[in-house]
């Protein structure tokens, strides 16, 4: 459990190590993230900072949306995500967080919303082989085969891989390295690649 930003996703691309090899990274623009709400293990059961992010005119949100981020005084956010933490006792209600907590080097987990890509069959959700391709076998190449025995037991266990959707689901990726910070602009230079589309919204947590 520690202390996080909320971020967007800008894209990916890559930077050249002094000894000219590329390494790919993903831009994140992430905070500033106010506390919106400090919850303790006293009242709450737990210990965990509400941060806001991505702000937005207060017409184009709920009254009780408005009424719980009028607390922080610091106008009203699109997106309120929670961050479990071991104590609370450093942080009050309208601090803002920044891209300062992180320095280059540290180990972070990203999670996001990965990329939805509908209802797909087995060979591209689970990488099955599929079928033979000659000899007898006619318009079932893509086909997954049998999902079960006969009779008995008669059904298709659960957890079997089938067709269906794929993606779109929250996806953690951990043991990313931060590879630059950019507090002018707000960016984050993450190692590798991250959940989600280009202006996804992302969760980064130290490690």
């Amino acid at each position: 459990m520690s202390i996080g930003i909320l971020g967007r996703k800008l894209g990916m691309t890559r930077i050249y190590n002094s000894d000219g090899t590329a390494v790919p990274c993903t831009v994140v623009a992430a905070g500033p993230c106010p506390v919106i709400q400090v919850k303790n293990a006293e009242t709450d059961g737990y210990n965990a900072l509400q941060l806001g992010f991505d702000q937005l005119r207060e017409k184009l949100t709920s009254k009780p949306q408005a009424g719980h981020c009028a607390k922080a005084d610091k106008g009203v956010y699109r997106h309120l995500r929670e961050f479990r933490v071991d104590s609370v006792d450093e942080y009050e209600v309208g601090q803002e967080l920044t891209v300062d907590v992180f320095t280059p080097g540290d180990k972070v987990k990203v999670t996001g919303t990965s990329k939805g890509k509908g209802f797909q069959g087995v060979m591209k959700r689970w990488n099955f082989r599929g079928m033979p391709a000659s000899h007898g076998h006619e318009k079932i190449h893509r086909s997954p085969g049998s999902v079960g025995n006969a009779t008995f037991p008669g059904k298709v266990f659960k957890g079997k891989k089938m067709p269906g959707q794929m993606g779109n689901k929250r996806v953690t990726v951990i043991g990313l390295d931060i590879i630059d910070v950019r507090p002018e602009d707000n960016l984050l230079i993450i190692r590798g690649a991250i959940p989600g589309p280009k202006n996804g919204v992302v969760m980064i947590r130290k490690q």
